[in-house]
């Protein structure tokens, strides 16, 4: 993997607009630049230091482009390498009204208008075979509030677990979020839309369904294969975050409770960007991931062992080009990032079991087929018992003395007696009992055949 791949893919779209600012807007011949030029207030007299040019480098600038191509150019690779157990997390970036929800979810007008989540939902099942486990879920954080979209009780009810970012050994996971299993494509959508009518939106000046809050949206896919004899799991999820947009009151002229949103989406967002800065500093020891609720559950998404690529929406109006710079910048500390994606990969060890065990009954089965083959005579393959085990000792250890010249090949066929310790302390009062060959009781005294099971006890 070179460098260009271990770092996070940062891509520009711009909302279509009829008003697009082509004077202060323009975008590099490859695609992959975009110019900010700012011309200077002559009202604020001559000596003016104010900065009036920018150019950013990005992976990709999105102009004019269908939902299709926007899923081929940012996702369809990511959502590929997922499904081969590298994990991913696709991030819209920008500010309120530029389309974020739009790119992430889409349309359900249309078909043909659908997002990056139901096209990944496609991708994914048309690529899964039988032996891959598929789960989903959809947490929103509404007013620094962990929120279960796909939960049975309603934003007001009261849930039996409280739901709470958790740290763990594997990562950080969200106690209390449902997680659900889905076996068809349409199941999942059907999913997706139901957490979608739950979902906190409101209205301002500058969007009539403007969402409140921060959704994730997460795919867990489990494969399981084979290697020899162990059955080996490769976990890999697909976070695909749609962030709230940033807002300068002094243009949505929010009120009362939206006015208390923006406020909690302001915060979230400002942590947001001083974790980004923290990330792209490779000097920094220290992450801060707990400042918010939205950053400590984005720990594994943005940690840096997963595919990461970034869409910042922005708008190509001349009104709004404050916020499109305030994006343009988010995005380029973002490509900063390094990232060493890794494959997530456990042994099923109740699996194991099974296939070990399946595998010894083959194992006879070929034996037993041989031994019928060169007429030899049936031998049975199951474990010694304890009385085999104690007879084969006792053979080694007079083999060792030189009792005996050589060790006998079948002692299953030694006939055996339980022999118990005397009232007249022949073998010793708290010896137990023993089980030995007939032929020892000929040729030993009590004393001696207590002795020698003791020595092979041991």
């Amino acid at each position: 993997m070179d460098a260009a791949e271990k770092r996070v893919h940062t891509f520009v779209r711009v909302k279509p607009t009829a008003d697009f600012a082509q004077d202060m807007i323009k975008f590099g011949p490859d695609n992959k630049s975009i110019d900010i030029h700012i011309k200077k207030d002559a009202k604020k007299g001559v000596v003016n230091n104010r900065q009036t040019d920018w150019s950013f480098r990005l992976d990709g600038v999105l102009h004019n482009t269908s939902q299709e191509l926007v899923y081929e150019t940012v996702a369809e690779k990511l959502v590929s390498e997922a499904l081969t157990g590298y994990s991913g997390t696709i991030m819209c970036y920008g500010q309120t009204g530029a389309g974020k929800t739009y790119t992430m979810t889409g349309a359900t007008a249309e078909y043909k208008h659908r997002g990056i989540i139901p096209r990944a939902l496609q991708q994914v099942f048309k690529a899964t075979a039988h032996s891959v486990r598929v789960r989903i879920s959809y947490l929103e954080i509404y007013n620094e509030t962990l929120v279960d979209l796909l939960s049975t009780t309603t934003r007001s009810g009261t849930s039996d677990v409280p739901m709470a970012v958790v740290d763990c050994p594997q990562g950080v996971y969200v106690k209390g979020l449902s997680i659900h299993s889905v076996s068809h494509e349409e199941d999942a959508l059907n999913l997706l839309f139901e957490g979608e009518t739950n979902r906190a939106i409101a209205e301002h000046t500058l969007n009539k369904n403007s969402s409140r809050s921060h959704c994730i949206f997460t795919i867990y896919i489990e494969s399981r294969f084979r290697v020899f004899s162990d059955v080996k799991c490769v976990n890999s999820k697909i976070s695909l975050i749609d962030l709230a947009g940033s807002e300068r009151l002094s243009k949505t002229r929010s009120e009362g409770q939206v006015l208390k949103e923006a406020m909690y989406i302001n915060k979230s967002l400002s942590f947001l960007e001083q974790l980004i800065i923290a990330l792209a500093d490779p000097k920094r020891d220290h992450m801060p991931f707990r400042q918010s609720k939205l950053t400590h559950v984005l720990k594994d998404s943005l940690g840096g062992n997963c595919n990461i690529v970034l869409v910042a929406n922005i708008r190509g109006e001349a009104a709004h080009v404050e916020e499109t710079l305030s994006s343009l910048r988010f995005a380029t500390r973002m490509r900063w990032i390094t990232t060493e994606p890794v494959i997530s990969e456990t042994y099923d060890r109740e699996g194991t079991v099974k296939a070990l065990e399946k595998e010894i009954i083959l194992l006879k089965q070929e034996l037993a087929l041989h031994d019928s083959l060169v007429n030899r005579s049936l031998v049975t393959y199951d474990p010694l018992t304890d009385i085999q085990k104690a007879e084969i000792k006792s053979q080694v250890h007079k083999y060792l003395k030189g009792a005996i010249d050589e060790i006998d090949k079948s002692p299953q066929s030694e006939q055996w007696i339980h022999l118990q310790p005397d009232s007249q302390g022949q073998g010793e009062g708290n010896s137990p009992s023993v089980w030995i060959p007939s032929k020892w009781k000929a040729e030993s005294s009590q004393s001696e055949i207590f002795e020698t099971a003791q020595l092979t006890r041991a």
